[in-house]
């Protein structure tokens, strides 16, 4: 009896720690905790598939200037939130969405260095393979994506910008780090030559990165790229060695 009894308690404790462990499915509204004691809003979704008992890719999505604090419309609205929504049930990666407060994504940018901070809190949060981390924005966020994959380029298993742009010059820090670059040819926000420019620098360096350009395709050229049937298949698939 004194057997049995003794399993039962360690079958109610492993119970009881996993499912203090395990995390809704979902999108949820989190807080993140800045060093010098203030709050910054940002956006978790868990797949509906993550049960805390094996690791999850992780995408860091960085929003466009709309979206910033104080904006009409919040992170999660545009891009690649309504983009998991038509998916939800099957969307494959966890998927942090932080919130600019300065409306700058670059990764020297108090915003830059807090959506770093906010992804690596989530990974100790979840189960998360740091082999699979990828990188992704829009516009702003696009720029964001350029920056921060030439500041952390050990870091990201594939990125994806959209109608942003980077700096030519980093394209030997960035170029084997795998890439699916979007933009609109009749962007007049964000010229299409910024994507351009870095895809043929990225080139000329020996890297050979994905481009989409949509013809009369304006700034919301996020829409389309998020919509591409193979764009979250092939970010799944790029795993750091």
């Amino acid at each position: 009896m004194r057997a049995l009894s003794a399993a039962l308690v360690v079958a109610v404790l492993s119970h009881s720690a996993f499912a203090e462990d395990t995390v809704k499915p979902g999108f949820h509204e989190k807080t993140f905790k800045n060093s010098d004691g203030s709050t910054s809003p940002y956006v978790l979704f868990v797949p509906h598939g993550y049960d805390g008992t094996k690791e999850f890719p992780i995408i860091l999505f960085l929003h466009g200037a709309g979206e910033t604090k104080g904006g009409t419309k919040k992170p999660v609205e545009v891009g690649i939130g309504p983009a998991i929504k038509k998916q939800e049930k099957t969307f494959p990666a966890i998927v942090v969405i932080p919130q600019s407060e300065k409306r700058t994504w670059q990764a020297t940018s108090d915003d830059g260095k807090r959506a770093i901070a906010i992804l690596d809190a989530t990974m100790k949060e979840l189960k998360v393979d740091a082999k699979r981390q990828y990188l992704t924005g829009l516009s702003m966020g696009g720029y964001g994506t350029w920056s921060a994959a030439a500041a952390y380029p050990d870091r990201w298993a594939a990125i994806a910008p959209i109608c942003g742009g980077g700096n030519p010059k980093d394209a030997a820090k960035i170029k084997d780090i795998p890439n699916w670059t979007f933009h609109g040819d009749a962007d007049t926000a964000v010229k299409v030559e910024r994507s351009r420019e870095m895809i043929d620098a990225i080139k000329a360096a020996g890297g050979k990165p994905k481009y989409t350009e949509y013809p009369k395709v304006g700034h919301n050229s996020w829409d389309p790229a998020y919509a591409e049937r193979d764009l979250f298949s092939w970010l799944m698939e790029q795993k750091k060695k």
